[in-house]
């Protein structure tokens, strides 16, 4: 489990990866790669915690609309790699465009189930150029970010560490960290949400039964089960963590190896 000093910007998700425990009783080196959400809207005092990171690489996961309405603030002699990694029809899309079709809100949790495994059995090209610079030490102090930094950010913290030897039982708590660090974030998009219910179904909030809430929750929190299926696709395809590096992910013995003897203390 890791520490709390590992959070270092609450506002937005940013955090070290460092700081967990490996299961050969090691841990995982903080001060070389961060994630988080992004970077658009921090004070003086976060943007002075974030130009202290000194940070040489920044791995932008986001599309390029989402890149414009929330661009990064300068960092001086910090080089941004802007990959892709998922489509504006995807299946959080679909859920968030389908709150109000009762068919569609009640799969939201396996849509987003299928989304997560997808990565692994149908998009993981679009993450290769991802992990190449992310188990690249020269690229270090790094930093790779989405918009929220839970779900593509998730998945490529995950990856890191079930690659570094983190068990999957801690790779799943450490992803369910962002609904703490996002809890009042979380808490608005509920309250804005059941509010907007009752005003269609003309009651009183109070009225608006919790599991209707359901279909919102599966789009704004992480969930045990969507790493769930990320871990079972990793092994219904490669069959172990060794074979999806070396075949899945392309990540050479020796990219490896230095990767590993930089990460791991």
């Amino acid at each position: 489990m890791r520490s709390n000093d590992q959070i270092l910007i609450p506002k937005a998700n940013l955090r070290d990866i460092g700081g967990i425990q490996i299961c050969d009783g090691n841990k995982v080196q903080s001060g070389h790669i961060y994630r988080s959400g992004h970077l658009s809207d921090l004070t003086e005092s976060d943007l002075e915690l974030l130009r202290s990171l000194q940070l040489k690489t920044i791995i932008d996961l986001r599309r390029p609309k989402e890149n414009q309405e929330r661009p990064h603030p300068f960092l001086q002699d910090c080089s941004i790699k802007e990959i892709s990694v998922s489509s504006s029809d995807n299946e959080f899309a679909v859920v968030a465009g389908s709150l109000n079709n009762p068919d569609i809100a009640k799969q939201a949790s396996g849509m987003i189930d299928k989304y997560f495994g997808g990565i692994v059995t149908d998009r993981l090209h679009l993450y290769r150029p991802v992990f190449e610079l992310a188990v690249n030490p020269n690229n270090y102090p790094l930093l790779f970010n989405c918009t929220a930094g839970k779900d593509r950010t998730g998945f490529v913290a995950a990856i890191l560490l079930g690659l570094l030897g983190v068990s999957e039982d801690e790779i799943v708590k450490d992803f369910l960290l962002s609904n703490e660090v996002r809890k009042n974030h979380i808490q608005s998009h509920l309250d804005s949400y059941r509010k907007n219910l009752a005003e269609q179904q003309d009651c009183l909030e109070s009225e608006i039964e919790d599991h209707l809430l359901d279909p919102l929750r599966a789009l704004v929190m992480t969930k045990p089960s969507y790493m769930q299926s990320v871990f079972s696709a990793i092994k219904s395809e490669w069959g172990s963590w060794e074979i999806f590096r070396k075949d899945g992910l392309k990540i050479s013995d020796n990219d490896f190896h230095n990767f590993q003897n930089f990460m791991v203390e």
